[in-house]
């Protein structure tokens, strides 16, 4: 198959739409970043890479790093993580307040922000210095050493975060947060912070279609039942309230972001990774949904 030819192909059908999405401006750091911004990158396990458009520039991942979040603590914690998160689609949008409340304080997935709240909150418990930790182990997934934080996009984010301050002072008013509700947050704002390419984060993703090793180095990060539960939770609940809509159209378990970016993978055959900052109503990609769409759809590759 000529998947170079087709994601230039699909290139082109998805340009009318890079620029008809709205970016992130409830974040002003990434009210900056340029909504004509388009990559596509995918990359088999068997090493083979190919790409299209922006591909090498920097952009925040912001929810995507809740993958990497929750990969981390469940090889730490294991099954007793989801005591305290739950693995159900929200059906609300993600930085929603009304099912915290009414199901006591206990999120309804580990990708939408209370849930990734929780987790963050478990890492504080379990790790002597959780913002190292998870930093080397993004970058252990990576490849190489140079990922980071973007303290401006933190910040901002912090500066603007009420809701995420009012789901953590919820949750710690029912148990379910065990630390300091202001240390919780500035660590999970430095998560979603992070900035990747779009090679960059599909040599991250592509040790999830490994089912969980690495490709070169074969280290085991997840278990195979690990990967099993992470990667379902991905396919149910990896697109906030429009989970359902990506598994109709494109029919792979992945997770996007607010910073446009969307992170995907065929189990045993390759991770593929778009940008395009400009987002719809539900906060994914607009631009980036498509081209997946596409990409399905013209190879005949999904899991069903």
């Amino acid at each position: 198959m000529d998947y170079q030819k087709i994601l230039e192909e699909i290139h082109q059908e998805v340009l009318p739409l890079v620029d008809k999405g709205k970016v992130a401006d409830y974040i002003p750091e990434l009210a900056n970043v340029d909504r004509n911004k388009f990559g596509i990158y995918l990359l088999t396990l068997d090493d083979n890479a190919y790409a299209v458009g922006d591909v090498l520039e920097k952009f925040s991942i912001q929810s995507i790093s809740k993958v990497f979040m929750l990969a981390l603590t469940i090889s730490h914690l294991g099954e007793k993580v989801y005591d305290r998160v739950d693995v159900e689609p929200s059906g609300d949008p993600f930085n929603s307040l009304v099912q915290l409340e009414h199901e006591s304080g206990i999120p309804r997935n580990p990708f939408i922000n209370s849930g990734a709240l929780v987790i963050t909150d478990m890492m504080i418990s379990s790790f002597a210095d959780p913002r190292a930790e998870f930093l080397e182990y993004v970058r252990d997934l990576v490849g190489q050493a140079d990922v980071f934080c973007n303290k401006k996009v933190a910040a901002s984010e912090k500066e603007h975060g009420f809701k995420n301050a009012a789901m953590v002072n919820l949750m710690k008013s029912f148990g379910n947060i065990e630390n300091d509700v202001d240390e919780v947050l500035d660590l999970y704002f430095e998560f979603c912070s992070i900035e990747m390419t779009c090679s960059e984060l599909a040599r991250a993703f592509r040790v999830f279609a490994n089912h969980g090793r690495g490709v070169i180095d074969t280290k085991k990060y997840i278990t195979e039942s690990q990967f099993k539960r992470i990667t379902a939770i991905m396919q149910t609940c990896g697109f906030y309230d429009e989970a359902g809509e990506f598994a109709f159209r494109v029919g792979l378990p992945g997770k996007s972001g607010v910073g446009g970016g969307i992170a995907a993978i065929l189990p045993d055959k390759y991770s593929i990774v778009t940008w395009s900052p400009g987002l719809n109503k539900k906060g994914n990609s607009l631009a980036g949904m498509k081209a997946l769409e596409l990409f399905t759809t013209k190879t005949g590759t999904s899991i069903f």
